[in-house]
Formats: structure tokens, C-alpha cells, sequence
């Protein structure tokens, strides 16, 4: 029986070496100073809101972006997003109907919610959800992480 034990251990100690053996992509790494000039060339092209992509790949894409003025409403489907509010302050309105003018143009969000986020902040916006920065103290700046992944479809 104890035989039987160890041979059992061993075997589970060779399966687990072979599969920690097995070549693994590295982690992203991207310098501070690369992400910082790419946001200032952004903001050097369209200074009321520059993004600095920090990578893309099918299943998410990571920016960090700085805003200067208010925006129109946007949805995003496919796309969960993680906003990190890394300096500044704003308002940013979520939820509601996004409503847009007869002539075009872009909208404005109807019976959202509006919440003063400031720098340390994070705010999680579900797939679908319309949402808006809608006054900028100066300027704010945010990590976004965009999740591409569609979320799972329930059987009827």
C-alpha cells in the first residue's frame, strides 16, 4: 500500500514539474515615459482629450487618457470598462438613455447618475451602460481598461 502511495506522489510530482515547464508569454511592461509621451503627442493633436494606448488585444485594451473638456455619451457594446481615476476630477454620468439632437450632433445622457470622481477613484461601467464625462475641473486623467469580451447570452 505505501508503495502504491508513493509511486502515486512521485507520478503527481513529474505531471506537476512538466506542466510549470511549460513556456509561458512574459508579462507587458510599458515605461512611465513612453505612456507620458504618447499622451502628449495625443494632447498635441486634439488637446481636449489625448489617449496614450497602452496595448490592444482582442480580449481588452488598456489607455491612459487625459480629458479637457466635457464629452458626449458613448456605449460600448462589446465592453466592460474599468475607469481608475489617476489625477484631476470631473463629473461623469452613467445609466440613463442617451439622447441625441434631431440635427445630429453628439448626445447626452437622460436620467443618469451623476457622481464627482476624483483622482484615486475607481468606476466599473457594465457593457451597455451609456455614460458621459459631463464637467472637467481642469483635467482629469484615468486608466481605462476595456474589456472586449461579450458577456455570456442567457437561454430563453
Amino acid at each position: 500500500m505505501t508503495r502504491i502511495i508513493i509511486s502515486g506522489l512521485a507520478l503527481s510530482m513529474l505531471m506537476a514539474t512538466a506542466v510549470a515547464q511549460e513556456p509561458v508569454a512574459p508579462a507587458l511592461y510599458v515605461k512611465a515615459d513612453d505612456i507620458a509621451a504618447a499622451l502628449q503627442r495625443a494632447l498635441g493633436e486634439r488637446p481636449s482629450m489625448g489617449v496614450s494606448t497602452i496595448t490592444t488585444t482582442d480580449q481588452y485594451r488598456i489607455n491612459l487618457i487625459t480629458r479637457t473638456e466635457a464629452a458626449g455619451a458613448i456605449v460600448h457594446r462589446p465592453g466592460t470598462e474599468l475607469h481608475f481615476i489617476t489625477a484631476g476630477a470631473g463629473v461623469l454620468v452613467t445609466g440613463g438613455t442617451v439622447v441625441r439632437p434631431p440635427e445630429g450632433g453628439q448626445g447626452n445622457i437622460d436620467n443618469g447618475v451623476a457622481q464627482r470622481v476624483a483622482s484615486g477613484d475607481a468606476i466599473l461601467i457594465p457593457e451597455g451602460t451609456p455614460h458621459q464625462y459631463t464637467a472637467i475641473e481642469g483635467s482629469l486623467t484615468y486608466l481605462e481598461v476595456r474589456f472586449n469580451v461579450p458577456v455570456a447570452q442567457t437561454a430563453p
